[in-house]
């Protein structure tokens, strides 16, 4: 939908004397403001009309979206004209009106913040109250363009109403949403859970029988689930498959990394092929376990899994190759597998013997022959009994004194041994969209883990890609190999990258990785987006024609390029405050609401993606000097705790001023003045559309982010 937007700077309202800098930001708007004063209620009883009282302050994140979404808009602004005499308040100038109208809006609502906005009579009386209002009307909840003419019938039809019961306001905007597709609600996040619930191999972890796949975007859901509502289930089923998972076969437990799945219900014979892919989703899925459970276990898996990329997978150039063979010298798994001789000849037979109880070593062996089922003396090694304090350096089992208490150094034995074996093939060509993912996932570890050489890996990979397959106007190539860029992008390429620049400004809070992201978002948005009808297609209008251009939204082995592209758009929304961004990610959801709906376990990436949709996000902005301490701390602490709706935004200043460049005040212009306090690193949050008080007390600040990342 086209919005129509004031272009002249020239227009004043009653606001333009006004000293205060909230106020004076909305002096130009389309809106009539009035200061709060006498001449605004004097004129509503003249005109018969309602008040519509707005108060906020002036680094306040939501009041800046509030009024660039609506009040800079020209037909919320004839509305409002028509129908209201607006006034607006500077709570910090005002504290006694925000008191009592906040008073009233916790009581009516049962929550408060800012913005905050009230419909009240020309005495004073208020009927309704609210904090952030959208533009359009979201999920059963009224926006500006519906509101307003219903606020205009009932104080002309049913003005007695109208003052008594907030109730029957809401019920009035509700019948003038006009609703389309099928309603994304926390009903479809609660069915969710409970397909996959049902779908939950209780005996041996995972979903579904056989064979049996990762997927780390069920995994990511129900984390997100089970911090939304306290489910332990959903908790349980989380750490229950990783476990499984790293005690199967399906774990290369010498060289480390995931296959790609397991053949049968107990994750021992796996397909052996290793794809890149799978790996950085695996590593999401363990980082953001970690964060919440405070476990080694995933963070020891996490750090394997990405040793393994950075020894076998990484290219010169600083990116990371697609995939392994499954097969060597003609079979599949030969590199993988292991009689109980040849785990005896490498470690003698004191340590092999220890090394074979641990690793379920026999001597007939424990992986079939395909065709024939039967064994051959091959074995994969893989753990029924989980490791004493889940660290394989730290097993030590009481009740048999030969097993060492130290196996890594067996482990790198047999690796050693093994480099000597032919290796499986190596596909090296490289892949934008994957090397995507593995950005988020050196990005997560990197958040989680606090470790600084995950975040140096994850800038040279982005670099590659933007020095390389990418030009000037945001469009990017698919493919890199031996030198050569080519191929255009597809939808996957744009959204996992982008997720990935997000997700590595949240990490290292470098602007210039914001300001790409926006960029190639841009480029997308043009060329891949349906205006029309929502969602994005495969391909670009630039590409190859075909008989038709596909949207896909089914989350299989890697998520869709649509489910992560309504995360993007939220998240970018949020950050820059562009309102349009959201209402595309709003759009894409209505577009294939009813495709979700009818199985939506098959969509969990995209679930996740409308549980913040529906729930909403966690804004932080911290204004500090970059090489201080306590910017880095703050930082580092807020990163480590698993909070999925969090949206991190860093503006660097000193004593002096704003430190290089105004980048992110130019990207995000609400953060224009929000500054240190008192020379200290300052703290702003936002949560569900209402902004707290800043804060540079520091303690105090982490108690509020200990007490969000467990809310």
């Amino acid at each position: 939908m086209t919005r129509e937007k004031s272009t002249d700077m020239r227009t004043k309202n009653k606001l333009i004397g006004q000293k205060s800098p909230y106020l004076l930001q909305h002096a130009h708007n389309p809106v009539d403001w009035y200061p709060w004063g006498e001449e605004a209620f004097k004129k509503a009883k003249e005109e018969d009309k309602p008040i519509f009282l707005s108060i906020g302050y002036s680094t306040c994140h939501w009041c800046h979206v509030m009024e660039k979404e609506s009040f800079e808009d020209k037909k919320v602004a004839k509305l409002l004209n028509d129908t209201c005499i607006a006034i607006k308040v500077d709570r910090e100038e005002r504290p006694d009106i925000d008191n009592i109208y906040m008073s009233v809006c916790q009581a009516l609502t049962g929550r408060g913040g800012w913005p905050l906005t009230i419909l009240m009579t020309p005495e004073k009386m208020p009927f309704y109250a609210a904090t952030y209002i959208p533009r359009e009307s979201r999920y059963g909840a009224p926006g500006m363009l519906d509101l307003v003419p219903a606020i205009k019938e009932m104080w002309i039809n049913k003005r007695e109403e109208l003052v008594n019961s907030a109730e029957a306001i809401s019920a009035a905007v509700y019948t003038h949403n006009e609703q389309e597709g099928i309603d994304i609600n926390q009903e479809l996040l609660h069915r969710t859970f409970q397909q996959l619930h049902g779908n939950f191999d209780q005996e041996n972890a995972g979903f579904g029988r056989a064979p049996k796949f990762p997927t780390p975007h069920h995994l990511t859901f129900l984390l997100r689930y089970w911090k939304r509502t306290g489910n332990a289930d959903a908790l349980e089923m989380v750490e229950r498959t990783l476990k499984a998972m790293r005690m199967g076969g399906v774990y290369d437990h010498i060289g480390f990394g995931f296959h790609r799945y397991s053949t049968d219900r107990n994750w021992l014979v796996p397909h052996f092929e290793k794809m890149l892919y799978d790996q950085a989703l695996m590593v999401t899925a363990l980082a953001e376990t970690y964060q919440v459970t405070g476990e080694t276990e995933y963070m020891n898996t996490a750090g394997e899994v990405l040793s393994y990329l950075k020894r076998d997978m990484l290219s010169p150039e600083g990116a990371f190759f697609s995939a392994e063979d499954a097969d060597s010298e003609g079979e599949e798994g030969r590199f993988y597998l292991w009689t109980s001789a040849e785990i005896d000849e490498v470690l003698g037979n004191d340590d092999a013997s220890s090394f074979k109880d641990v690793f379920n070593i026999r001597t007939k062996g424990n992986f079939a022959q395909e065709h024939t089922k039967e064994f051959t003396g091959n074995n994969i090694p893989h753990m029924t009994v989980g490791l004493a304090k889940n660290s394989l350096k730290e097993y030590d089992r009481a009740q048999d004194d030969n097993i060492p208490s130290n196996l890594e150094n067996a482990r790198t034995d047999l690796f050693n041994a093994r480099e000597k074996r032919i290796h499986p093939s190596k596909d090296d060509k490289i892949l934008t969209d994957w090397n995507g993912l593995t950005i988020v996932a050196l990005c997560k570890a990197a958040q989680a883990f606090g470790y600084d050489e995950y975040i140096q890996m994850a800038e040279n990979t982005a670099r590659f890609f933007l020095e390389n397959m990418t030009d000037k106007e945001g469009k990017m190539k698919h493919r890199y190999r031996e030198g050569e860029a080519a191929i255009d992008a597809f939808l996957e390429d744009y959204a996992f990258f982008i997720w990935g620049l997000i997700e590595l400004y949240q990490t290292n809070l470098k602007t210039e990785y914001l300001e790409r992201a926006l960029k190639i978002n841009s480029y997308l948005i043009a060329h891949f987006y349906d205006s029309g009808h929502g969602g994005f297609f495969h391909t670009s209008d630039e590409g190859e024609e075909l008989i038709f251009r596909s949207k896909e939204i089914y989350d299989g082995a890697i998520p869709s390029g649509n489910s992560v592209c309504i995360m993007n758009l939220l998240k970018l929304a949020r950050i820059t405050g562009y309102s349009e961004l959201e209402d595309m990610a709003h759009m894409t959801i209505k577009a294939f609401s009813v495709k979700v709906s009818a199985a939506p376990i098959g969509y969990t990436q995209f679930m996740s993606a409308a549980d913040l949709a529906i729930n909403g996000s966690l804004e932080i902005v911290v204004v500090g000097d970059p090489e201080k301490t306590d910017t880095k701390d703050i930082a580092g602490f807020i990163n480590n705790r698993f909070i999925p709706e969090k949206v991190l935004v860093f503006k660097p200043q000193s004593q002096q001023g704003i430190i290089g460049t105004n980048a992110i005040t130019n990207i995000a212009p609400y953060a224009k003045d929000m500054e240190m306090i008192d020379g200290r690193t300052t703290v702003h949050i936002c949560r569900n559309n209402i902004c707290k008080l800043p804060s540079n007390d520091m303690e105090e600040v982490r108690k509020q982010i200990e007490n969000i990342s467990r809310a």
